[in-house]
């Protein structure tokens, strides 16, 4: 079965063009479409002659550490808001007020234990922002 024509024929890449490049000028080439949202070198090459601008992209790797502490800690606020629901759900299907008792202290429990990661989670969140918005 034929593939439908495209509706737009004016943007096909339809004619293929064979450039040589030096071992430097392709090494400048490469380098901008590693560092630039492009898909390929062919489409640095278009914006370039199109005149189009290439977005670079840039990682700073100094968030790299505060953003690993900020995913355990979700990991951890996680598993306790499992713990949570856990209890949450024993206390439901218990009939003795005793057990019921237990498991309400013992949410309450699981409750003071995420109340540091919240706060260390804010501090990060914090810095984090304070560093964003100099820039």
């Amino acid at each position: 079965m034929a593939r439908n024509k495209a509706k737009d024929q004016d943007k096909i890449l339809s004619h293929p063009i064979i450039i040589r490049l030096t071992e430097k000028q392709y090494k400048k080439v490469a380098d901008l479409w590693l560092e630039s949202d492009c898909k390929s070198i062919g489409d640095v090459v278009r914006k370039i002659i199109a005149n189009r601008p290439i977005k670079l992209l840039h990682k700073d790797i100094s968030m790299n550490a505060p953003m690993e502490e900020m995913a355990l800690i979700r990991k951890e606020i996680k598993s306790i808001g499992v713990n949570i629901n856990q209890q949450t759900h024993s206390f439901h299907i218990s009939q003795n007020p005793i057990e019921r008792s237990f498991h309400s202290s013992k949410t309450a429990q699981i409750y003071r234990e995420i109340e540091p990661k919240i706060e260390r989670l804010i501090t990060l969140i914090s810095k984090l922002a304070e560093k964003w918005l100099q820039e």
